[in-house]
């Protein structure tokens, strides 16, 4: 994954912060922004999700709505790394070849979910850890939520969640050559906060 960004026109979008809103906003502002855009559903090519580190509702509920619009319009769905996205949005200016960017995101448990990148692309992570544990490596830059950059002695990108554009960016190379995506899988990192409980018969 190339950090060069292909040139983006975004057309429109909408955000909605709420951690607990994901089910009822999500098809909905889809279908604003494309009556916004002035374009129906029949004029896509292909849907593109971040495919996480982040939570288990959000990732599943993102993930879902992409597969169904890509089943029902027979279109590709290409996922991609959150923390890909941020790093392409954050790298947009002229950056020196060997230069690392630190990324991070909210992990909730007092962790963050992190990755490493030159322009070539990611060259470590992501992974899943406590600010006091993660090696911020050769990094001279840091992007990602603004409540976590600061445990780190780096200069911030204001760059803090994937945008639209930073996703397609990352996929643009495989959406224009016509590659096959490969199958979504969430990157959960970790087991889900709730878990079905277990019993034992005591006899």
């Amino acid at each position: 994954m190339e950090l060069e960004q292909a040139a983006l026109h975004t057309l429109a979008t909408r955000v909605t912060v709420d951690a607990r809103a994901h089910n009822e906003v999500l098809t909905p502002q889809i279908l604003a922004c494309l009556e916004t855009a002035g374009r129906s559903r029949t004029e896509l090519d292909a849907v593109v999700v971040g495919i996480g580190p982040g939570p288990f509702t959000g990732l599943r509920v993102g993930m879902a709505t992409a597969a169904a619009f890509g089943d029902a319009l027979g279109l590709p769905v290409h996922g991609v790394c959150s923390l890909d996205a941020i790093a392409a949005d954050a790298w947009r200016e002229p950056a020196d070849e060997a230069a690392e960017l630190l990324v991070v995101t909210d992990a909730r448990r007092r962790e963050v979910y992190w990755a490493r990148y030159r322009r070539s692309g990611r060259v470590d992570g992501p992974g899943v850890c406590k600010p006091a544990d993660l090696d911020s490596g050769d990094a001279g830059a840091i992007a990602g939520s603004a409540s976590h950059v600061d445990f780190f002695d780096l200069p911030v990108l204001p760059v803090e969640t994937p945008s639209p554009a930073g996703l397609v960016g990352c996929a643009a190379a495989d959406l224009l050559a016509g590659v096959a995506p490969a199958p979504l899988e969430p990157l959960y990192l970790r087991r889900p906060d709730a878990v079905e409980r277990t019993y034992q018969a005591v006899r």
